[in-house]
């Protein structure tokens, strides 16, 4: 930056400190200030404002944030600059990737760019129709001071753009075009993503809580969205008997798949969700409230305290991703969204999911838990690499429940593991030991020893008991098969959005033709590539001739081949006419969330 920026960018600073300080309490820490006010350059203009600095300051930025992968937001930034009081120019000097130091003393004034335009819920976006921002990819926090109070402000909106998010709003003199808030610390503020732009917003009547949405997008019926979250959040926070906030926030992109990678990431008191327009939404919006609990509130010891420096290893994702996907799945069923066929189509699919995975056989879902790093690899994907503690565990919910009601009479269930959980270890703010403690609740409201069960395989690889546990509940899982289509290799989707070729099968018409792993997949049959190709596939046949775009390295080509056919084995699970009185009851208890177990 040349002497004359510096010093202009100094004055800039000292302007926005005068106003902050002037409007904010004095008893405030740490300020920020994220100007917006130049979208289509998608650069988050940050001012940080920190007192009470002797003689230096160190400066970080995560390198993780939501996402269990080290993605190093550092290279998004770029003009570091500090200042003092006098708007003297203060020394910076990185250290490494993500860590700066600021010689300087007093109030120390730190002003940067960060540029961001990749949608999803895992990053941050601006642009002309909206910004996006995960906190903790764009703000710099000072590592011995992580528990000090904070205020943000959000300046130069555009015209009719709002700001939504799940903090207090700040007390301030009013300014138009800003909008300001607290949080009682960085961790707390990171744990709450921004939406800002012209959005449409309603609340949620007859939830049982207080609910607030805010979309961005269309393709969306306003009807079924405020449905869905009602039933949804009323049947969990009856389920867990609270609802641990004043409001809760639901964030939804709706848009198509060039627009960014779907998915949703949780936080302390909302969620950000990202749909393909006209896609279902519910399974993900059951999913990520129920985040609420498991894994932001009942969480495991080994992601305590949060470390954005470096990797944090769990055990725990079979339970904490998994189980709560078992949990979307009752939700569903026992809100009235899904019927009991459709409840057991998703149950058998993860089922045949699981099977597909050869790396079943030598990796345990344990082991999966620890691997999640590694998910940003292409490579790890292959079924011979990994396998999904999302699948596995949320069959083990639904078996693990199934053996509870079983060993009980139907009088105890998983739900009472989680009660049990979050009374023990939420409501008293301590995390609970990886997998120890959900067999210890596990087996306290069994009453008897579950040793086997997580031995065998949680920690273990041996091959689910399936059949025999889904028989306890009068249920059949059954083996079919079928011709498949196929297209020769694996597509794969990244953070970034973009599909690639993953796994390329050798000797296919596919490799024949041309594709390598790696490729990116721009347009299949002059569309762009599909987002579900196994949709796609469902509507062609074997022997039909398809052109492919593909780019590799910054050359794109196209390549011309023929779907090829595989036999597929997949599962169905049926209700078995001969179950006994007592499976009928297991089974109807796990559809609708009950018991036997005499009121109190």
């Amino acid at each position: 930056m040349s002497r004359m920026v510096g010093r202009r960018a100094c004055r800039q600073g000292t302007l926005l400190l005068v106003a902050i300080l002037a409007a904010l309490p004095a008893r405030a820490t740490i300020h920020y200030a994220v100007s917006v006010g130049q979208p289509e350059q998608h650069l988050f203009r940050v001012t940080m404002i920190i007192p009470q600095v002797h003689d230096q300051i160190i400066v970080q930025l995560p390198v993780w944030n939501g996402l269990y992968q080290i993605r190093d937001f550092a290279y998004h930034v770029r003009n570091v600059s500090a200042s003092d009081e006098a708007s003297r120019l203060l020394p910076v000097r990185k250290l490494d990737k993500q860590t700066w130091q600021i010689l300087g003393q007093g109030t120390i004034t730190v002003l940067y760019s960060s540029y961001w335009d990749e949608p999803g819920p895992f990053n941050s976006q601006l642009n002309a129709t909206h910004a996006f921002i995960n906190l903790g990819t764009v703000l710099f926090y000072v590592p011995e001071r992580r528990g000090d109070d904070v205020r943000i402000v959000f300046d130069d909106l555009p015209g009719a753009w709002r700001v939504a998010v799940a903090l207090p709003p700040a007390e301030m003199a009013p300014r138009r075009r800003t909008r300001a808030y607290t949080a009682r610390n960085y961790d707390a503020l990171v744990d709450a993503p921004v939406e800002l732009g012209a959005f449409e917003e309603f609340n949620v009547e007859g939830a049982g809580a207080r609910v607030r949405v805010v979309v961005h997008g269309e393709g969306w019926k306003r009807e079924q969205l405020a449905d869905c979250v009602r039933r949804v959040v009323r049947y969990e926070t009856q389920l867990l008997g609270e609802a641990p906030f004043e409001e809760y926030l639901f964030l939804y992109h709706f848009g198509s798949p060039a627009a960014g990678a779907a998915g949703g990431m949780e936080h302390a008191n909302s969620t950000a969700i990202f749909v393909e327009s006209g896609a279902s939404f519910a399974n993900v919006t059951a999913h990520e409230f129920f985040h609420l609990w498991n894994v932001k509130r009942i969480r495991p010891q080994s992601l305590e305290p949060v470390d954005y420096t470096h990797e944090q290893w769990t055990r725990a994702l079979w339970f904490a991703e998994g189980v709560t996907n078992t949990y979307a799945s009752f939700a569903l069923v026992r809100a009235g969204l899904w019927d009991r066929k459709a409840f057991y189509d998703d149950l058998a699919a993860q089922i045949t999911q699981l099977e597909s995975r050869s790396a079943r056989h030598w990796k345990s879902v344990e082991e999966a838990s620890l691997d999640a790093w590694l998910e940003k690899y292409t490579l790890y994907n292959r079924p011979e690499f990994s396998i999904s503690y999302y699948t596995k565990g949320q069959i083990l919910g639904v078996l693990l429940d199934i053996l509870i009601r079983d060993a009980t009479d139907n009088r105890a269930s998983l739900d009472d593991v989680l009660r049990t959980l979050n009374e023990n270890f939420a409501r008293r703010g301590r995390p609970y030991r990886d997998t120890a403690d959900i067999r210890a609740a596990a087996e306290g409201l069994a009453g008897r020893s579950l040793e086997e069960f997580f031995t065998r395989y949680v920690a273990g690889t041996e091959e689910l008991p399936c059949v025999e546990l889904l028989a306890h509940a009068g249920l059949l899982l059954k083996p079919r098969g079928h011709s498949q289509v196929e297209f020769g290799f694996w597509p794969g989707r990244g953070t970034d959005g973009v599909s690639r070729a993953v796994h390329v099968e050798p000797g296919s018409v596919a490799q024949r033709a041309g594709v390598r792993e790696g490729d990116v997949l721009l347009r299949l049959n002059g569309a762009p590539f599909p987002a579900r190709l196994e949709r796609w596939l469902r509507g062609h046949r074997a022997g039909e001739t398809v052109r492919l775009r593909l780019r590799r390295d910054s050359e794109e080509r196209e390549v011309w081949f023929v779907l090829g056919e595989r036999q597929q084995r997949f599962y169905v699970i049926e209700e078995a006419g001969s179950a006994t009185e007592k499976q009928r009851r297991i089974r109807e208890g796990l559809l609708r969330g009950t018991t036997d177990a005499p009121r109190p």
